[in-house]
């Protein structure tokens, strides 16, 4: 069954939660300071079905708001949510203040279909009563309850009358009402927090998309805390979950009311963040002062509410202050963390006295930290206001450079499915590196620094035989996904080439000057020839034509090749000269499987002073186990 979500608006005392009531026989004022006052202080529910034209059912739930001007912010916390409205007027008393603002919020909230209802209508004689039928008609006309595609229906809650044909036209502008989006990421704006007795902590709100089951887990935002849904509720009625349009309560697992409040919302686990910013384009009631920069506001978007700051980034006139009827870009600064994402609507109201003023659409929940130039600023929220899926992902990930971005914070950045972020991702004309996607702009640009960092390192350490993967890594300041794509596709199209964790240009390996190589022969052959009796490596050095920064770096050559291996800080081998001693440690194991440090300095001729650290090295390469004094033979 299709589920539309009406709310009321209007004046106070203009007979709204009658006209609920009326129509679906439920009160909507539960408080009993609503009941002893007869006014409504806060939002109420009522549920009623109707059928639809095509002879199929209609589920409504209506969310009844107050009309004191005092609590239009429990108005706001209600009218969030809705699908179409019902513009509520008195016939004894017409447009009021109220209902002014009222709509103007409507408005603001980029509500699409809505009737006009005018109650009390027994109050007054019909002559009374088409004058303020031509005055009402004058006000909506050019919105989107101008009587031209919107009906107008006067009715009277006490007598019944009208009550037929409001039902027939809320069923026939329900029917045309785009249903929500059941299989989108969930997310349910906390109206109201209680304990039931014998279930516990219960929640009630609008789900205003996906689909909410029995048994799962879901994430409370801004706090993070993970709760089960113990059971669900649509409309009063035990389900097994809730859709996106319904009037939902949640009885929750692994939390208590002082946990939650109104204004906290409940989504799908692992996908979305909280912000204390956004990107929006900020829109200004003709009716309001100009708008300076910088200016505190209280922020309203579904139930939540905070205190914000609002950066214009620039006015249509190019000034830092947007006039009465304008509308700009502009950062909103949050008092305290929200959830909002991409497409939210909200109002905002002046900070004193409290009026609305204005209010407009999240286009960036996640705005760029750093500092920004005006104009890339607002280039980038023209793509989100007015790009397609594909080039709104491509901004978003150009934007991010090199760090590029990850295929799974795609939903929650962009407010989509996760199959829509993978498809979208497809087909983006983006460059993946794993699950991570980086502009084919960054990309190529990330690909000659690499080659460059290259560059420099080979010309500042011509007697080394690479750069480390690590450091490269490093200097070109890359996550790993990125940067080991960037190295397979340099080495696809040969410009660079790996040996092991070693990276180098081609045709860039140690290049030695004469005096270099000749140097670097006696090294190798003064080891070479030594056999396991080796020289100090300082010896060796001292005799050489090149200087000692030079020899080092031939020397650190010579180890890294495994030409030469170091054993201890004094002692240093020709690699030969251990592999003869792996040969002769397996023959002896045929005529004893152990040796202690005396058979071990009879066998090699060497003293105690190479024994030593050469048994110590035979037992890190596992060739030996010591065992006490003695080494056993593996």
């Amino acid at each position: 069954m299709k589920s539309v979500i009406v709310g009321t608006a209007g004046h106070i005392d203009h007979g709204k939660t009658a006209l609920v009531k009326a129509l679906t026989g439920i009160d909507a004022d539960r408080l009993e300071e609503e009941k002893r006052r007869g006014i409504t202080i806060d939002i109420g529910f009522a549920h009623l079905e109707l059928p639809a034209p095509d002879g199929s059912r209609i589920r409504l739930g209506f969310v009844d708001v107050p009309g004191h001007e005092r609590f239009v912010r429990n108005m706001l916390a209600g009218v969030g949510g809705i699908d179409l409205v019902l513009l509520v007027i008195a016939a004894d008393e017409g447009i009021k203040p109220q209902t002014r603002e009222h709509f103007d919020i409507c408005r603001l909230l980029a509500i699409q279909r809505g009737i006009t209802v005018l109650t009390k209508s027994d109050a007054v004689d019909p002559e009374t009563l088409e004058v303020v039928r031509l005055e009402v008609e004058d006000y909506v006309r050019g919105s989107f309850l101008d009587p031209a595609k919107s009906p107008m229906v006067a009715v009277s809650s006490l007598t019944g009358a009208g009550l037929d044909e409001l039902k027939s036209a809320l069923a026939q502008i329900a029917s045309e009402v785009a249903a929500r989006n059941s299989a989108a990421l969930a997310r349910l704006p906390i109206d109201r927090v209680f304990t039931m007795k014998g279930f516990g902590t219960v929640v009630t709100g609008t789900l205003v998309a996906g689909t909410i089951r029995k048994e799962e887990e879901l994430e409370v935002f801004p706090s993070g805390k993970r709760v089960r849904v113990r059971g669900v509720q649509v409309h009063g009625s035990p389900a097994e979950a809730a859709v996106a349009g319904q009037r939902t309560a949640l009885n929750l697992a692994g939390v208590s009311t002082e946990d939650l409040a109104r204004g906290m919302t409940l989504a799908t686990t692992d996908t979305f963040r909280s912000t204390l910013r956004v990107d929006a384009l900020l829109s200004l009631l003709p009716s309001a002062k100009p708008f300076k920069d910088g200016a505190r506001v209280h922020f309203h978007a579904y139930t939540a509410e905070t205190i914000a700051e609002a950066r214009l980034y620039s006015s249509k006139h190019g000034t830092k202050q947007l006039k009465p009827g304008d509308e700009a870009y502009a950062q909103l600064r949050f008092a305290e963390p929200m959830l909002l994402l991409p497409g939210d609507r909200f109002v905002v109201r002046q900070f004193s006295p409290v009026v609305t003023i204005g209010g407009g659409v999240v286009l960036d929940a996640s705005p760029a930290t750093r500092k920004q130039r005006v104009e890339d600023a607002t280039a980038f929220l023209r793509i989100m206001r007015d790009g397609s899926p594909e080039q709104v992902l491509a901004a978003r990930v150009a934007r991010r450079g090199a760090i590029g971005l990850r295929v799974a914070d795609i939903p929650g950045e962009m407010n989509i499915e996760r199959k829509e972020a993978a498809n979208l991702a497809a087909a983006a004309g983006l460059v993946w590196c794993n699950q991570v996607l980086v502009a084919p702009a960054a990309f190529a640009e990330v690909k000659t620094d690499a080659l460059q960092a290259l560059k420099k390192f080979h010309d500042a350490n011509p007697l080394v035989a690479g750069m480390s993967k690590e450091e490269l890594r490093d200097r070109a300041n890359l996550g790993p996904e990125v940067f080991y794509t960037v190295l397979g596709k340099l080495a696809e199209e040969k410009k660079l080439e790996i040996a092991g964790e070693l990276v180098r240009l081609p045709g860039r390996g140690v290049v030695m000057k004469d005096e270099e190589a000749e140097s670097k022969k006696i090294i190798e052959q003064a080891f070479a020839s030594a056999g396991l009796k080796v020289p100090s490596l300082k010896e060796v050095l001292a005799g050489l034509k090149v200087d000692t920064v030079r020899a080092q770096k031939i020397v650190t050559l010579l180890l890294r090749d495994k030409v030469l291996i170091k054993i201890s800080e004094e002692l240093v081998f020709h690699q030969s000269a251990l592999m003869d001693l792996r040969h002769k440690i397996a023959a002896f194991k045929n005529t004893a499987p152990k040796i202690d440090v005396a058979r071990f300095k009879d066998m090699t001729g060497v003293s105690r002073k190479y024994a030593i650290p050469l048994l110590e090295y035979l037992d890190r390469e596992r060739v030996t186990r010591r065992v006490g004094d003695e080494r056993v033979i593996l």
